[in-house]
């Protein structure tokens, strides 16, 4: 019997329900500060009226937390298709597919959304990078770190291809890249610019290397199990 592994067991399971806790109480602080903006979209959420809910970001924020249940009804249910046929890491495969979607989309439709002008305002392109940088603010850097965050932190985790930083960096800028060309093809009255894509890149790094301890795992786990004896000559 392995002591050692028992005596760890209960410290790790104590660490994820303090990890866990303190996730749910930065969300339920976040919201409750939050919370008036909200609430102002809300009716129009509610009856399902496109303006004034899916058009503007408190809207959008709103309905993102709104399906956050329905996001962990979907894990629980992948999981539980997964370990019925034996699959391992079948909690973490279904928490990584399930956060890359609702963690990315809701800033991609932020990101995505037209201006006053679209349509009629020129397409504006900023080639010369850190001029942009200045102007953003701290909401606007923020705001570009998290767009593909939730890809950098849970995509690694999925997918052991991708487990490395250079890899994670090649495609949170490659994703960055698409949509500020999306930005000037569609001309919805937004700066395609290369800032965006540095920061959303860099923001895609550092959600990785936060999650890093689990994809490391994954990653290597093929080359963890027992090659197969070969069989003597003759």
């Amino acid at each position: 019997m392995n002591h050692d592994a028992s005596l760890s067991a209960p410290p790790r399971r104590t660490l994820r329900i303090v990890l866990l806790s303190l996730a749910i109480l930065g969300m339920a602080s976040a919201v409750f500060v939050v919370r008036r903006p909200l609430m102002m979209s809300a009716p129009r959420c509610m009856a399902g009226r496109w303006h004034g809910c899916f058009d503007t970001f408190n809207g959008v924020v709103l309905m993102t937390l709104v399906a956050l249940p329905l996001a962990a009804l979907v894990v629980w249910a992948l999981a539980r298709l997964r370990r019925a046929v034996g699959v391992e890491s079948a909690w973490r495969l279904s928490l990584a597919e399930v956060g890359m979607v609702h963690g990315t989309v809701p800033f991609l439709w932020l990101t995505l959304m037209p201006g006053g002008a679209v349509g009629v305002a020129p397409a504006r392109v900023s080639l010369v990078p850190l001029r942009d940088l200045v102007t953003m603010g701290p909401l606007g850097i923020v705001g570009n770190l998290l767009i593909f965050a939730a890809l950098g932190f849970f995509a690694p985790m999925r997918f052991a291809a991708l487990a490395s930083v250079p890899r994670i960096l090649a495609l949170g800028a490659g994703c960055s890249v698409l949509v500020e060309t999306a930005q000037y093809v569609l001309r919805l009255d937004r700066v395609s610019s290369v800032d965006d894509v540095l920061v959303n890149a860099a923001g895609a790094v550092l959600a990785a290397l936060a999650s890093r301890r689990w994809w490391r795992t994954t990653a290597k786990a093929p080359s963890d199990q027992p090659r197969p004896a070969l069989a003597p000559a003759g």
